[in-house]
């Protein structure tokens, strides 16, 4: 059996080796001009801009089940002497402390590791104990994506120290495309020379130029879909309802069976589980909460459903407003988000409305359920709003989590000068609801809208036992 010292010494020999492979292989294909980072820098007030400028670690969104995805490119670490490990680790803990209470997942791209910028094996060592089962816990799955000889390798060294059910979340990933079955792809923030480099490999195993993923033609949606499909083709399908069945009965089952569990929002459910319960929806079934005995599971499928939107619930075109909204006074923001919200269509300020004020109320129990404004915030925010081209960047997250915890938090301010959410709709038609309305002109269709739908309470409590929708589904909350 080969000692430690001997696996270090083979893994730095291995380096070397794949180093010298890479360059054989830059001189058979050129490399096409670099492509722009599609990353935001930090500010530089960032306590780790030293770190955090370089972009080694991102925070992409969540996966296809809510779970948040955190990213570390090893091609954007600098030369060792130009970067203080120490100060990596700090930063990489830095991360994962706002994401680590709830489920997450790590990518790893591997590409880029070098002898003259890889962390030493010391390092990883102490790193690994540094993370404890606080970090280990939650983390569901580790891709390391383009393995080489020397990961398997540093694997063995690291064996001994490595407990069995953290070793079964080690996933190894030989081409990008096989994200594709695990992750949303597009979201994903991928090095160019990462992209390359998977192009340089598929032309190798095939012995000629890569071939191109071809993606099937979008199918029409069935006449029950519930999921990927429009606020407006919802509308449609579902009798005019302004408030979508899938969000109407999520919340119709939290608000009476999991506002007041601990981490609501941050679990995630059995993936095989989550897709069952899409596909009743989409086909028109009925949907029993009850007997999957999980209250994570509707959590899940209400931030599912908004994540699949085509179009985030905030719109793209407020994406570039939320993201300045670190340059407003802090005295000024609520008034600013206010502002933003009013400005997005009628459809989409009704069910926005709707959705906050449960998390409003989730809010309010979070003594007991340890789910703040702006813990919520963390979990919503990337599902709330992201941009038409590209992916959520690690420095675009502050702002996002920033707003969604303004409208949480206080949302009454935000949405107040339309009915108090406790009303029913009727009492839009009060003498101060049509002289509000009168006052501000510009918003008046809005609220018109707002008394079309009945309050969040009243959506939610006629979502009832055993009744049915034609071309929708129900939960029967028996």
């Amino acid at each position: 059996m080969s000692s430690t010292c001997d696996l270090e010494q083979m893994a730095e020999i291995e380096l070397q080796r794949e180093e010298e492979e890479d360059q054989r292989r830059k001189r058979s294909v050129p490399d096409r001009p670099s492509l722009p980072p599609s990353v935001l820098s930090p500010d530089s007030s960032h306590p780790y801009y030293d770190v955090a400028r370089h972009g080694i670690i991102q925070v992409s969104g969540d996966d296809n089940y809510g779970r948040k995805l955190i990213i570390f490119s090893s091609c954007c670490l600098p030369p060792s002497h130009q970067l203080n490990h120490r100060r990596l680790l700090e930063y990489l803990k830095f991360t994962l402390d706002q994401y680590v209470e709830m489920d997450y997942i790590l990518v790893y791209f591997h590409f880029g590791l070098r002898s003259s910028n890889k962390p030493s094996l010391r390092w990883l060592r102490e790193a690994y104990g540094e993370f404890d089962r606080k970090y280990k816990k939650n983390l569901k799955t580790l891709y390391v994506v383009h393995p080489t000889n020397f990961i398997r390798i540093v694997w063995n060294i690291f064996k001994p120290l490595i407990s069995h059910k953290f070793g079964k979340k080690l996933t190894y990933v030989n081409y990008l495309a096989e994200l594709r079955e695990h992750l949303n792809y597009e979201q994903l923030i991928i090095p160019p020379d990462v992209l390359r480099h998977d192009e340089k490999l598929r032309a190798a195993q095939k012995d000629g130029p890569p071939p191109t993923v071809k993606t099937p033609p979008p199918r029409p949606p069935l006449p029950t879909q519930q999921f990927g499909v429009s606020l407006q083709y919802l509308r449609e399908k579902n009798r005019s309802e302004l408030i979508p069945p899938v969000m109407s009965q999520t919340v119709a089952y939290l608000k009476e069976k999991g506002v007041r569990t601990e981490g609501i929002f941050r679990r995630s459910a059995r993936v095989q589980l989550i897709k069952d319960v899409q596909k009743l929806y989409n086909l028109g079934k009925p949907v029993n909460f009850d007997l999957y005995n999980d209250v994570h599971v509707p959590a899940v499928i209400l931030k599912t459903f908004l994540r699949e939107l085509p179009e985030p619930l905030l719109t793209f075109r407020v994406y570039s407003q939320v993201h300045d909204i670190l340059n407003v006074e802090t005295s000024l923001r609520v008034t600013r988000c206010k502002q933003i919200v009013e400005s997005l269509p009628e459809h989409n300020f009704v069910v926005l409305k709707f959705l906050l004020s449960f998390l409003h109320t989730v809010s309010l129990e979070s003594i007991v359920n340890k789910m703040s404004a702006s813990n919520l915030a963390c979990v919503f925010g990337v599902n709330l709003v992201w941009p038409r081209q590209g992916s959520i960047s690690l420095s675009a997250l502050t702002p996002i989590n920033i707003f969604t915890e303004i409208l949480i938090e206080h949302f009454p301010s935000v949405f107040g000068s339309r009915c108090p959410p406790a009303q029913v709709a009727e009492s839009c038609t009060s003498t101060v609801c049509r002289k509000t309305s009168e006052t501000n002109g510009p918003s008046r269709r809005r609220r018109e809208a707002t008394s079309r739908f009945r309050n969040h309470d009243d959506v939610a409590s006629s979502v009832a036992p055993g009744y049915r929708q034609s071309n929708s589904v129900v939960v029967d909350s028996v």
